[in-house]
């Protein structure tokens, strides 16, 4: 595998990551069938594609990346679906979280 591709892996395993973290909220404690389903789907998906980007990829750079989609994805959409805090404090912590995904990224050519 290519550093690009493990890069789009990594992607792609964040934006599942951002899936599964709401859907935990939808599955209200692994209580509803569906919603529970398809969290842990994606929990398997995201973590399949981690694991295969780090076949290439810096363990703590790629991790730390993932981490932050998935940080990023969940605080965006829990203020857009769930009325979470769009304070200016909050919505600047996301910013900087922003800024290190892509210093971690750029870091690692």
């Amino acid at each position: 595998m290519t550093a690009e591709r493990a890069w789009i892996y990594i992607a792609i395993a964040g934006l599942l990551e951002v899936g599964w973290a709401i859907g935990l909220k939808y599955s209200e404690g692994f209580s509803k069938p569906v919603p529970s389903v398809l969290t842990v789907a994606g929990m398997g998906m995201s973590m399949w594609l981690l694991a295969q980007a780090l076949r290439v990829l810096p363990a703590g750079t790629g991790y730390a990346v993932w981490t932050g989609i998935g940080a990023v994805g969940t605080a965006i959409l829990g203020i857009v679906l769930l009325g979470e805090s769009r304070s200016v404090v909050r919505l600047a912590c996301i910013g900087l979280i922003v800024v290190g995904i892509f210093g971690l990224r750029v870091a690692a050519e």
